[in-house]
């Protein structure tokens, strides 16, 4: 199930990308977008890289990708202003899911 969430993450990523690059309503929003698109992208992509050795990591970091770009997408398509302080919140669990990654694959390295 993480695979195929991370995949659609990805895909939405790319197509949030492509959006900010050709569609934008403005130069604040094209970057929202693409902001938003590469940290999905990038944590969508670790989250398949460590999703069988760290699975848990690996479902934080989607969640806090997804937090993360959809308070960036959301405004740049109209929503509040307020969901910018949603940004960090998504941030910190990136934070926490790098971590605990850390943390797993320190505990079960793979050249025990």
């Amino acid at each position: 199930m993480i695979g195929l969430i991370a995949a659609l993450s990805a895909t939405l990523a790319v197509a949030a990308g492509a959006f900010g690059a050709h569609g934008a309503s403005g130069p604040q929003e094209a970057e929202w977008l693409r902001t938003g698109g590469i940290y999905q992208l990038i944590h969508a992509v670790a989250a398949l890289a460590i999703m069988g050795r760290a699975p848990r990591a690996a479902a934080t970091l989607l969640g806090g990708g997804c937090l993360f770009a959809a308070s960036l997408y959301l405004m740049a398509i109209g929503g509040p202003r307020w969901l910018g302080a949603v940004t960090p919140v998504g941030g910190t669990v990136l934070i926490i899911g790098w971590l605990w990654a850390a943390w797993v694959l320190a505990r079960n390295p793979l050249n025990k």
